[in-house]
């Protein structure tokens, strides 16, 4: 009698070799900025693509208004009705012309700071949600800081009128941003270009102050934006646009005319569009280091520059690097443990007894096959003596 023996074996699937990408070419240009400070970064990975003193302590401006807004949206309650103090309605600059006494729901306010830029409106989501000004400030501080997670920002109001100790870096930015484009009420607002307003005092359409989103400076994919002016802190500007796959972030700081921040804007832009690109790693994907495998719990996405070829480095402790030509590291993933099959050991008593129940499966056949030769000899053996 033959007898079949299955195995099954697993089998570790290492990475697949790098995708055949569209050539951009090694030698493009970076472009040309006039702007103190700027960023360009994924939306979605986190991945700096381009810098200019990004780093650098700057006054925001309105761009603050990024930070008050995802701030109200995350803490506060949209629906609740907030009544406009005597101190909001009297603060200087841009407004949407609120009225002392005048009851206006929170996410209007929030609109109204994203859109037309009211720097009333960020005083009534201040005192509404946190008592006064200052201690808004040291709130939203601790929240950029705790949810976030940047590190060189400290706000002393809502709205970026200036004061010496209000400053940031573009990218922290960039990262206050990003965190508030995964919010989609917030998208919503961020991207939208126009909005009837009716108030006490005020009716009209507010206008998106942003030139690319309004289409006044046409830009095929742009999604959302901010504009910010004060004098110490020229003109500043946050930008978001979306083409095929790619989502980017673009914030420029301190130039001495708005015309020159917008056009930084689109030079950074179509520098992004034009040179990277977005590849992944497949959900489930197994990686070996050592005796230890790895896999993939989500599809990791990351961005690189087109035609580059990029490695995936796994570490010992299971972090998984996406390395680009030069050596630099783009990403870095945490990875989980793939459990180890189960091996035979002597030793132990439940190995023992896996052990004797394959050996029994493996020779049950056998043994049904000797128990059906014994009945039918003894049937053979019962009916030759009753014959005789």
């Amino acid at each position: 009698m033959n007898r079949i023996i299955l195995f099954v074996v697993g089998i570790v699937i290492l990475s697949s070799p790098s995708l055949a990408y569209a050539h951009a070419g090694s030698g493009e240009e970076r472009p040309s900025v006039v702007s103190e400070a700027a960023i360009v970064m994924d939306s979605e990975t986190g991945t700096v693509l381009y810098e200019k003193s990004a780093k650098s302590s700057m006054y925001p401006a309105s761009l603050t208004k990024i930070a008050t807004a995802i701030y109200a949206i995350e803490i506060g309650d949209l629906d609740d009705v907030v009544t406009v103090s005597e101190n909001a309605s009297d603060e200087e600059g841009t407004s949407v012309f609120l009225n002392e006494g005048e009851q206006v729901k929170l996410k209007k306010l929030v609109q109204g700071l994203l859109i037309n830029s009211g720097n009333d409106a960020g005083v009534a989501i201040a005192e509404h949600l946190s008592g006064n000004v200052e201690q808004f400030s040291s709130d939203l501080n601790a929240y950029l800081k705790n949810e976030i997670g940047v590190q060189h920002t400290h706000f002393e109001n809502p709205h970026g009128l200036f004061d010496p100790n209000h400053v940031t870096t573009a990218e922290d930015l960039a990262k206050i941003t990003k965190y508030a484009m995964e919010n989609q009420i917030f998208r919503d607002i961020f991207g939208t270009v126009e909005l009837e307003w009716h108030g006490e005092s005020w009716d009209t359409t507010l206008l998106k102050h942003h030139k690319l989103v309004r289409q006044v400076i046409p830009y095929k994919g742009a999604t959302g934006g901010k504009t910010g002016y004060v004098s110490k802190s020229g003109f500043t500007l946050a930008t978001t646009a979306k083409r095929n796959d790619l989502n980017l972030i673009v914030i420029t700081l301190n130039s001495n005319r708005s015309s020159a921040s917008y056009n930084d804007t689109k030079n950074l832009l179509n520098y992004g569009f034009e040179n990277f690109e977005q590849s992944s790693v497949a959900k489930g994907t197994t990686f070996k280091a050592g005796e230890q495998t790895y896999k993939t719990s989500e599809e990791l996405r990351y961005t690189h520059m087109k035609g580059e070829q990029v490695n995936r480095e796994v570490n010992a402790d299971g972090t998984l690097d996406i390395v680009s030509e030069d050596g630099t590291i783009i990403n870095s993933y945490h990875l989980d443990k793939f459990p180890k099959r189960v091996k035979l050991n002597e030793s132990s008593t439940v190995n023992k007894d896996i052990k004797a129940n394959s050996m029994f499966g493996d020779y049950f056949p056998m043994l049904v096959i000797t128990a059906i030769i014994i009945v039918l000899s003894l049937l053979v053996l019962f009916y030759s003596r009753k014959r005789i």
